[in-house]
């Protein structure tokens, strides 16, 4: 199972309140909907019961929480994201290869403005 779903599943079944998990992992509350209904498809049991304003685990989902748990200590720390240097390629010039501008003549494919 990915430790990612396991994480959310955790967190919400601690706040018991989806809008305020998903605030507090930093996260669409779509996303965490969408996370738990792929976690109940792995498991094939539903885990929460969501009947209007209450939200609350189920028998499948209370058993659930200390694997999940268990799984999300024992699963390895995520790999540090290398440090990229500030900054860019800086680029030598904004044109399209031309030539040198040349005082008092006209850019190349540039009509003059007339008089």
């Amino acid at each position: 199972m990915d430790v990612t779903l396991l994480v959310r599943f955790v967190a919400a079944a601690e706040e018991l309140h989806f809008p305020r998990a998903a605030a507090g992992l930093g996260i669409p509350l779509a996303s965490l909907y969408s996370s738990i209904d792929k976690l109940e498809s792995e498991v094939g049991e539903p885990l929460f019961v969501r009947d209007g304003a209450r939200t609350r685990l189920t028998k499948a989902g209370s058993l659930f929480l200390p694997t999940a748990k268990a799984e999300i200590a024992a699963a390895p720390a995520p790999a540090p994201k290398p440090v990229v240097p500030a900054g860019g390629k800086a680029k030598a010039s904004k044109g399209k290869g031309r030539a040198p501008v040349v005082k008092g003549q006209p850019k190349p494919y540039k009509k003059r403005q007339g008089r």
